[in-house]
């Protein structure tokens, strides 16, 4: 018995069309996979800051390589605006005050400037400099004894707009609550009866706790690149998978 083969076609066109459907597989895959890496990335940072993490987030970043034309040897790369935030995170850093300084300055929720108005270095609406310049600043020592909460005194302002809401002015130097929010006069008013209001925490270091793990996310994604590029060729090249 005898058995024979006849090959139809043009081989080499055959081969090129091939090599074709290849780079665009490769392509397609790498830039999926960029994508659902970078797309991990964001949801780990949204889900280990509670509240408002949507700029640490949305600072991953993303390119495919080439950035024209197709490719069977493609790339990706996936980066942050902020490594040295995510580096911190996913270490779990020990931080601690530089330049012979005792303390690390933390600005508390009432420091944290708004939109554009009062925005000072860092987003805060006083910094520690203008703290010391106020001659106004003092110290709450924790409980613990660990560190301070640096303060300054509260007292109301002219009551402004439409609603004439009551104004909270800290040390002379910044308005704060400013936001619009339920109950904000009568919160306004039981933080006026204190007095104070705390702009810094003071400690001497910090143990971040580690949240965030970018090579998982990395190793991951490079686990299902194979089969993501082998059913992308599949489809390219019409064949079944």
């Amino acid at each position: 018995m005898r058995l024979g083969a006849q090959l139809v076609g043009d081989l080499r066109k055959m081969l090129a069309e091939e090599l074709r459907a290849g780079e665009r597989a490769a392509m397609t895959a790498i830039r999926t996979e960029t994508a659902e890496v970078k797309a991990e990335l964001r949801q780990q940072v949204t889900t280990a800051f509670i509240g408002n993490a949507r700029g640490i987030a949305n600072a991953w970043r993303s390119m495919v390589f080439p950035r024209t034309g197709q490719s069977l040897r493609p790339a990706g790369l996936v980066f942050t605006k902020v490594p040295k935030v995510i580096d911190a995170f996913e270490r779990g850093a020990l931080i601690r005050a530089k330049g012979g300084r005792k303390f690390l300055a933390i600005p508390t929720g009432f420091n944290a400037a708004r939109g554009r108005r009062g925005r000072g270095e860092k987003g805060m609406r006083v910094t520690p400099a203008q703290m010391v310049a106020s001659g106004q600043a003092f110290l709450r020592p924790f409980k613990s004894g660990r560190g301070f909460v640096w303060c300054l005194p509260l007292r109301s302002g002219e009551q402004a707009g439409r609603r004439r809401r009551l104004r909270l002015i800290a040390g002379g130097v910044t308005e704060i609550g400013t936001a619009h929010r339920r109950g904000r006069e009568a919160w306004a008013r039981g933080l006026l009866a204190r007095g104070m209001v705390p702009m810094f925490l003071l400690l001497p270091q910090v143990k971040l706790k580690k949240r965030l793990d970018v090579k998982g996310a990395a190793e991951r994604g490079l686990r299902r690149l194979p089969g993501r590029f082998v059913a992308a060729w599949a489809a390219e090249a019409g064949r079944p998978r």
